[in-house]
């Protein structure tokens, strides 16, 4: 059993003589602890012994702009503080970069910070500036922070990357790709290889020596499948760590919906972000040899064929396999020589079915939609089919004696439905601690234009020989970096801000937006986009704030029997400190449990900081789409100065509720300048 690391005194090694060997990293610079290779019986007898914390095994991980940035109102001539931002860090922890884009030029940077106190030790080929000011890695197999994988250069350059005029896939989607504080610096912290697998033990190292090295803001696109308790995740573990010392880590809530309860970022001292859709979708288009035209999606850069191509189901060109195996288009079924030079048809939303039809040396390929929302890079004209087009596509084939059809490069169209919440976005509720809802906000993360490395194919599967310097990617990792660069430029006007007051103030601003997958029951939305998708403008104003502190975790932790020094290392539970419960933390979302089938009147008290103008004040309103009766009390907060704090409390009544009901309500403070929203559920007990 590899990996079981965390708080472990060098002194407590099973094997005497054997610590060179075995230890695989110590953490000495934010914590203490060391990751080791130890075998079952030695990480028991070690958990055994006094002053050992914790022993667990190291997780594997996986990773979850030209118009993004501009669609949540922060276009480049934003009001901004020049000065401050060139003193703002964001670390990226992720597969690496590469650092010879565009977007992490230093031209016109001057040194860094003077509370930068890290390091450069990039490995091979890895050279930093001043605007990317440090490097480390953590990937055992390569030795090197240079991004193999895209990824990290795609997630970095979103949150701070430099303005680039041109910037486009192919001439699609062209305009100017930038971060949200393009004069910002990054840190990078590679954790990732070139397969996008992230092992525990290096995110846990990457924590600390970010935090050691000064940075303002962590943002971490990648994680798990399923949530993981908090004492044995290392990013739960790393970012409490992040937020004892002053730093807001943005975290991906992971790719695993439309499904319920897939959220994988749960912990209450990170911002877990959602995914939405842009005013800006791809589109791809299939010509049929009798004229008809098919609208599909795909990011297709390639040149419209001039002529047509045989169409051909997987089962047509099959060397053996049964039907249903060959439609799929595995590639053990297939022979390469009947699908040279013809367009296969897929039923099958697999993205790696393009890279067996590119390997086999197809014209071009037809997929059915897995996701309806997001368009895909393959390696060969493509485009993907919904149920109603696939159809008619099927009807034509089968009416034909020589069904043919070219596809058409592809197009970027508006779409006047967004802001979605994206379909693969994992959703809530919060399956390790309930009554707190995740995730937080939504933000841009489907069809993204960013930064990547030229030798990197666009589309990362075989048969793709093209090279670019953006590429479009869609997930929560995209939508991650949008936050954190929202984050440090809600920081950049307040530097003294703790991580809770700019978590708060991003969540208290965002807007409500849909959720098609649950379109006939909206009470489900704020489980798949959380207080809706980020207003980085208005945060940075957000009149108030609903602060926590590190003591309120601490609290809440010990309350659901958590030993706190397995996440903290030094804390302990305080004695006669008053139990939390996770409804009772002043957190900035609401969850109410109500009995079912009888009367209730259930209370919640929430505390807000004014950081708005000293002689403020804000009335509140109560609003109900149900039968629910909601009020609070007091319903007129008066402030007399800035940073003054106030309680009230979310009283909800109502006659009976339902099994298997779920109310989405809220509450509004307004001055008459700012709106304070703070979304609530109301579930069955």
């Amino acid at each position: 059993m590899r990996g079981k690391y965390h708080y472990l005194p060098w002194n407590h090694f099973p094997r005497p003589g054997s610590a060179s060997v075995s230890i695989v990293r110590s953490y000495k610079r934010s914590f203490n602890g060391f990751a080791a290779k130890l075998t079952k019986q030695e990480a028991e007898k070690l958990a055994k012994k006094d002053g050992v914390l914790s022993v667990f095994p190291s997780q594997t991980y996986h990773v979850q702009t030209t118009k993004s940035w501009d669609y949540i109102g922060l276009p480049n001539t934003v009001k901004r503080n020049p000065t401050v931002e060139g003193n703002t860090i964001i670390g990226v922890i992720d597969s690496g970069v590469y650092p010879n884009s565009e977007s992490f030029s230093d031209k016109g940077f001057g040194p860094p910070p003077s509370k930068w106190k890290g390091s450069c030790n990039g490995g091979t080929n890895f050279t930093c500036n001043n605007k990317l000011i440090g490097a480390r890695y953590y990937v055992s197999t390569e030795d090197t922070a240079v991004d193999a994988s895209g990824h990290g250069t795609h997630t970095a350059s979103t949150a701070a990357g430099n303005a680039v005029e041109g910037a486009s896939f192919f001439g699609l989607a062209n305009g100017t790709a930038r971060g949200a504080v393009p004069s910002s610096r990054i840190a990078i912290y590679r954790v990732c290889d070139s397969q996008d697998s992230c092992e525990g033990a290096g995110i846990l190292a990457a924590f600390d020596d970010a935090i050691a090295d000064g940075v303002d803001i962590i943002t971490v696109s990648l994680g798990g499948q399923f949530p993981t308790p908090f004492d044995v995740d290392s990013i739960a573990i790393g970012s409490f760590h992040a937020m004892s010392n002053g730093i807001l880590v943005t975290h991906s809530a992971g790719n695993s919906g439309p499904d319920r309860q897939t959220v994988a970022s749960v912990a209450p001292w990170v911002l877990t972000v959602a995914a939405n859709t842009i005013d800006r979708k791809f589109i791809s288009k299939l010509e049929l040899n009798d004229g008809t035209v098919l609208t599909g999606i795909a990011v297709n850069s390639f040149p419209s064929s001039l002529s047509n191509s045989a169409l051909v189901f997987g089962d047509q060109v099959a060397k053996s396999c049964d039907e249903g195996s060959a439609r799929l288009c595995f590639a053990r079924c297939l022979d390469m020589q009947k699908v040279s030079g013809k367009i296969l048809v897929c039923q099958s939303g697999d993205s790696s079915v393009a890279t067996v039809a590119a390997i086999f040396n197809a014209s071009g390929v037809i997929l059915m939609q897995d996701f309806p929302d997001t368009a895909f890079v393959f390696p060969l004209p493509a485009v993907a089919l919904d149920n109603t087009a696939f159809e008619k596509l099927m009807s034509y084939y089968n009416s034909t004696r020589n069904p043919q059809g070219r596809i058409l490069k592809g197009e970027t169209v508006p779409d006047s439905a967004a802001p979605v919440t994206a379909s693969f976005s994992s959703r809530g509720p919060n399956a390790i601690t309930p009554d707190i809802m995740k995730p937080d906000v939504s933000a841009p993360g489907v069809d993204i234009l960013a930064a990547y490395p030229p030798d990197v194919p666009p589309s990362k599967g075989g048969g793709d020989d093209r090279r670019v310097k953006f590429n479009v990617i869609s997930g929560t990792s995209m939508s991650c970096p949008h936050v954190a660069g929202a984050a440090a430029y809600v920081k950049t006007f307040h530097p003294d801000w703790s991580p809770s007051a700019i978590k708060s103030a991003l969540m208290t601003t965002a807007s409500k937006i849909r959720d098609i997958t649950t379109e006939g029951d909206p009470s489900r939305f704020e489980f798949s986009y959380g207080s809706g998708q980020i207003n980085p403008i208005k945060a940075a104003d957000p009149g108030l704030v609903y602060e926590i502190t590190k003591d309120d975790y601490v609290n809440l932790l010990c309350s659901l029997g958590i030993n706190i020094r397995r996440i903290d290392g030094n804390s302990t539970c305080p004695k006669g400190a008053k139990n939390i419960t996770e409804a009772e933390l002043n957190y900035p979302s609401l969850i109410f449990k109500a009995p079912v089938s009888k009367p209730f009147k259930l209370a919640l008290s929430r505390t807000v900081t004014n950081v708005g103008p000293p002689n403020s004040t804000y009335k509140a309103k109560a609003i109900s789409a149900s039968n629910v009766n909601i009020t609070v009390v007091p319903e007129i907060l008066s402030f007399k100065s800035i940073h003054e704090k106030k309680s009230f409390t979310v009283e909800i009544s109502g006659s009976g509720f339902k099994s298997g009901t779920l109310l989405s309500e809220e509450v509004l403070w307004s001055d008459g300048i700012h709106s304070v929203r703070s979304p609530i559920i109301v579930l069955p007990n």
